[in-house]
């Protein structure tokens, strides 16, 4: 069963997609977590959350964006221009960081370069960088421009009913996804960190419908598992940048240690992570998405950020934490270094691991400064009279 995650998890494209498409349906792929997917479930359409994953060549994103950038965005731009995308009828970029800002533009320019790399239906989502009353109203109006366009250029439309029931779908998926969260917590482990992730990542490319289906057969057989102590595994929470690749968390994992949480916009977030049913759609939607400050483009809110990793951590039995980002990625390199003095003032371990997105990704690099670190925590837990 587990295949079925790790496989959407691990490429462009999987073969719900492909069905979906063979279908006669249409995919729009979305940039930024800040992105609500139900309004394209709603209009019949398939959200897909846009990766970079098996990039082998950054010809075309260095040509746009040059050299001293974060190299996720170049990576999307990269597939876009080799025709990776060719499968989305549209595209949705959102204001995630500058460099994510920059992505409407230089892919608007490549998609006159490179023909047919440009989606005919692209859309710039903006969203606001505070949760005060006025952003709150900018941002639901930036959900109603994109409903209306969605209805306007697909000839659908999006009911208020039709909303609720995606809603509904997701947050039951939501709720699926905290009961594999407990499961890779708990002292006693149903599930690696590497598989649960997986699932999270999976979610965000297949049909929700079926990743509900299939995680709802999955639950049903890891709670008849026996459950694996990992006695001697130090218990890891990785925090940071985004990052949909599966093989950072099983790398991690592999040098002796088990992820048990993680903070990152691909995982899964907290038990409270539900929208309102109650509220009229569009503005559950708009208190939902741009409430949960959790990415560091949202200022004021560290003390919250700070507060649900410390909650996760206390939660999980998290021992140490890797807080990991791309290079040139001055909001989550920034912060890192924040939680760094803060959670090492706690007494807990931090190691802040920068490294490329993509195709310059350095493993040996990496491998030898987080197996440095779990060696550091087994010291640390000797000193203070643990056992490792």
């Amino acid at each position: 069963m587990m295949e079925i995650f790790q496989e959407a998890a691990s490429g462009i494209t999987n073969q719900y997609i492909t069905d979906w498409v063979n279908n006669g349906k249409r995919v729009v792929g979305y940039t930024c977590s800040f992105m609500p997917p139900e309004i394209f479930h709603a209009a019949g359409i398939l959200p897909y959350r846009i990766r970079g994953i098996n990039t082998e060549s950054m010809e075309i994103g260095d040509t746009y964006y040059g050299p001293y950038v974060c190299t996720f965005p170049k990576c999307l731009l990269q597939l876009a221009g080799e025709g990776k995308f060719n499968f989305l009828s549209g595209a949705v970029i959102s204001t995630g960081c500058d460099a994510m800002r920059r992505l409407d533009e230089c892919w608007r320019k490549t998609g006159e370069d490179y023909q047919g790399s440009l989606p005919d239906f692209f859309h710039y989502f903006d969203v606001p960088h505070k949760t005060d009353p006025h952003a709150m109203k900018w941002f639901e109006n930036e959900i109603g421009k994109l409903i209306l366009n969605v209805e306007k250029y697909y000839h659908v439309k999006i009911t208020e009913a039709n909303l609720r029931e995606s809603i509904s779908l997701y947050n039951h998926g939501r709720t699926l996804l905290w009961e594999i969260e407990k499961l890779r917590s708990h002292e006693n482990l149903r599930i690696s960190g590497t598989d649960a992730f997986s699932i999270a990542v999976a979610g965000t490319v297949m049909p929700r419908e079926i990743f509900n289906e299939k995680l709802e057969q999955l639950l049903s057989k890891l709670s008849k598992k026996k459950t694996d102590s990992k006695n001697g595994s130090k218990r890891i929470m990785v925090a940071g940048s985004i990052n949909d690749d599966i093989e950072l968390i099983r790398l991690i994992e592999n040098a002796g240690s088990t992820v048990v949480a993680d903070n990152i916009c691909f995982g899964i977030r907290s038990e409270a992570d539900q929208v309102n049913m109650e509220d009229e759609p569009i503005s559950a939607l708009t208190k939902h998405y741009l409430s949960n400050s959790v990415c560091p483009r949202m200022f004021g809110a560290y003390k919250q950020r700070f507060d649900l990793l410390k909650t996760k951590i206390e939660r999980a039995g998290v021992a140490g934490i890797i807080l990991q980002n791309i290079r040139f990625c001055d909001l989550h390199g920034s912060e890192n270094g924040l939680f760094e003095r803060d959670f090492e003032k706690l007494g807990i371990p931090c190691l802040r691991l920068e490294r490329e997105y993509g195709p310059l990704t350095e493993t040996g690099r990496m491998k030898m400064r987080i197996e440095a670190f779990l060696e550091r925590m087994e010291v640390k837990q000797t000193d203070s009279g643990g056992k490792s």
